[in-house]
């Protein structure tokens, strides 16, 4: 039995913070995991960020709202489920990603939570686990799953390593740089021929 393993932000829907940056006017809200690899790092500078605007967690849930799939996204996740178990492995957060993933059909989401206090404040955040796509991953195969992965940034690369076929979708060159043993898509076409190459070779072996 295969599983599909797909990151969220960057290739079924756009990334979060960089809508909430476009909305709010805010620059130093763009960065994400393409442009920095460690992402308690990231997640630190977002809050100083938050606190220092006074943006609260109804002020992201209002451009989240607002957002929708990449185009083509439903359909790609539809033609999955019609041949693999369909699980999505992400650094977002549930309090996030709720909207969107009701659009994709509410596969299964494994992710993060966000420490919310009363008033809205976001003080701090609890990972399910440091790591947690790439121990997803080691715990499906110990379950005799095989496992072809797709992701676009650096907190993707760990996971697509462990997975039997690790595949980058659209990912900044830099990724790419540095990852030259992932094949590269651009497309939801591309990433269907080699979620099928991926597969042919599975049952070949």
């Amino acid at each position: 039995m295969e599983l599909a393993c797909l990151d969220l932000e960057g290739v079924l829907v756009p990334e979060v913070w960089i809508a909430v940056a476009q909305t709010t006017g805010i620059a130093e809200l763009r960065l994400t995991t393409r442009d920095i690899s460690d992402y308690d790092e990231l997640m630190e500078h977002r809050l100083r960020v938050l606190d220092q605007h006074g943006l609260k967690l109804p002020d992201i849930q209002a451009v989240i709202a607002t957002l929708r799939p990449l185009d083509g996204a439903p359909e790609f996740v539809d033609w999955l489920r019609e041949r693999y178990q369909v699980i999505i492995l992400s650094d977002t957060f549930y309090q996030f990603a709720d909207p969107l993933m009701a659009q994709l059909g509410r596969p299964t989401l494994f992710c993060h939570h966000l420490l919310v206090a009363d008033d809205g404040t976001i003080t701090g955040y609890r990972l399910r686990m440091a790591d947690q796509k790439r121990h997803s991953i080691i715990a499906f195969q110990s379950l005799n799953f095989a496992c072809i992965a797709a992701g676009d940034s650096y907190n993707d690369t760990s996971m697509l390593g462990q997975a039997e076929q690790g595949i980058l979708f659209n990912p900044p060159q830099r990724v790419v740089d540095e990852f030259p043993q992932f094949p590269v898509t651009r497309n939801y076409d591309e990433l269907r021929t080699e979620f099928t190459r991926a597969s042919q070779r599975l049952a070949n072996n």
